[in-house]
């Protein structure tokens, strides 16, 4: 109980703060003008028996300090302001708020280190088969074509094979007979050149000069 001590008669005066250090908070007493080191209380979990409040005030609270050496004592100490009081409390709720936030992170990685992996790798032997019919579907759609040189009447004409030679590679040979036509018989007449006909050896006037007589 705070009204059991000498509030009018403080044995030390002068400011706190809290500091931490990796999941440890630290309640220092220093000195208002040097900042010189008083006490300090390590606190290692709050609420806890490090930190406890009277049961008759809001502003006052037992700390156990201790000097490092093992030698440890618990002291009261009260704040004349209740604001100060308030962000005494949140500062120590605030900061293992963190320390079990942190925990609880690196529980859960250890967890999922410690889990069974998921192994996508192809196993020996292992084939995947893959359908790509839609694929040639869409590019058979699609896909543009060259247009062909038309010849007349519409007619779609392709150019000679250079070389006299097919599409295949093969030469084509020579006809050794000339084509024949659908219903035209082949004469020697056909298969000849035409020939000059020599000029007649009469008189070409000879009937002109009987006419004339």
């Amino acid at each position: 109980r705070a009204a059991e001590w000498q509030l009018d008669q403080p044995a030390w005066s002068g400011r706190l703060r809290i500091t931490a250090k990796g999941s440890t908070a630290f309640i220092k007493l220093e000195d208002k003008s040097s900042g010189e080191l008083f006490a300090q209380a390590p606190v290692e979990q709050f609420p806890g028996v490090a930190v406890e409040g009277v049961t008759d005030s809001s502003r006052y609270f037992v700390i156990r300090i201790e000097d490092g050496n093992g030698r440890r004592a618990f002291i009261g100490v009260g704040f004349v302001d209740r604001g100060d009081a308030f962000d005494f409390n949140v500062a120590l709720q605030d900061h293992f708020k963190w320390v079990r936030q942190q925990s609880e992170l690196a529980r859960q990685a250890q967890d999922l280190e410690q889990g069974p992996k998921l192994d996508l790798g192809f196993k020996e032997g292992q084939t995947i088969k893959l359908n790509i019919a839609n694929m040639k579907k869409k590019e058979g759609g699609t896909g543009s074509t060259r247009p062909r040189p038309a010849g007349p009447g519409g007619l779609s004409l392709l150019p000679p094979p250079p070389g006299g030679k097919s599409s295949s590679g093969e030469r084509l040979a020579p006809l050794s007979t000339p084509a024949q036509l659908p219903g035209t018989p082949i004469t020697d007449s056909l298969l000849s050149w035409p020939q000059p006909t020599a000029a007649p050896a009469a008189d070409v006037w000879g009937d002109f000069a009987k006419a004339s007589g």
